[in-house]
């Protein structure tokens, strides 16, 4: 397996605002959300102590990147105005890089105002559930901040997405649509950039198969690439169960991914998802 990217060379390392990651070997971002109404109930973060505690045990499990949300981006979830989006998000990011100096942020939002106010705040990544179309000052706002940015394929917002999911070829069509921003980011003077297939947006179940299933095809773009199916409902609608039962699914899929080509998992469980790479790590090498 060594010889996987002998044909498409991805970037190595991530520049974190000084703070170099290495991909070499993949990834844990864990999830924490500062929202009331997340998908999985489980991963709801009520108050800054709430946040602290989470952080703590998400870093002490291994950790490498700790993904701070304030939007629930479930389908059909409620609108959340800006002014509110940043008083969840930034006393949490600055609370945690108080307690935590070393640890690594990464910002989830599609708004250009709260992903600057992030980095402002000691946030290292921006991480943009809309690919750049749900604020056209996004990508001059990385740009100019100079951070990784995840690039998510998405369509319309999460209150519209579920209906958008006709497609012809989804892969080659989730590929063209990221190639284009990823042009455009390029040409503004993004160094990192990672992609994100956005499971679970604008995408079926049978559909999120589908993509994992040909999830190598995205290393065409010569970019890292972060998976996020953890607890989704390709886990859970498909073997008709809860999410708070969906971890074994989600370590399956996981290392399916990571035979795959997938350099960052983002998760809810990230003790479980460092011993899957372990183990991952230990037979491909």
């Amino acid at each position: 397996m060594e010889s996987k990217d002998k044909f498409f060379r991805r970037k190595s390392t991530l520049n974190c605002r000084g703070k170099i990651l290495s991909l070499d070997t993949p990834l844990v971002m864990g999830i924490l959300n500062v929202t009331p109404d997340s998908f999985y109930a489980g991963s709801r973060l009520s108050s800054l102590d709430d946040v602290l505690h989470r952080a703590e045990a998400m870093l002490r499990d291994g950790a490498d990147i700790l993904d701070l949300g304030g939007y629930s981006s479930r389908p059909g979830a409620a609108e959340v105005s800006v002014a509110e989006e940043l008083d969840r998000v930034i006393p949490a990011v600055e609370a945690i890089m108080q307690r935590f100096p070393e640890a690594i942020i990464s910002v989830d939002t599609f708004r250009a105002e709260v992903a600057e106010a992030g980095i402002q705040a000691g946030a290292s990544i921006i991480n943009d559930i809309s690919g750049g179309t749900l604020d056209e000052a996004m990508f001059e706002t990385v740009a100019r901040l100079q951070v990784p940015y995840i690039l998510m394929h998405m369509r319309g917002t999460p209150q519209t997405m579920s209906s958008l999911t006709d497609y012809n070829d989804l892969v080659l069509e989730v590929i063209d649509e990221l190639q284009v921003k990823v042009a455009q980011l390029k040409n503004l003077g993004v160094n990192d950039i990672i992609l994100d297939p956005g499971f679970g947006f604008a995408k079926t179940v049978d559909q999120n198969f589908e993509l994992m299933r040909r999830l190598e095809e995205l290393r065409i773009l010569e970019l890292p690439l972060l998976v996020g199916v953890s607890r989704k409902s390709m886990t859970y609608k498909y073997l008709g169960i809860d999410q708070s039962e969906a971890l074994a699914g989600t370590i399956a899929l996981n290392t399916i991914a990571l035979t795959k080509g997938a350099d960052i998992l983002r998760v809810h469980d990230v003790k479980e998802t460092k011993q899957t790479i372990q183990l991952y790590t230990k037979v491909a090498h």
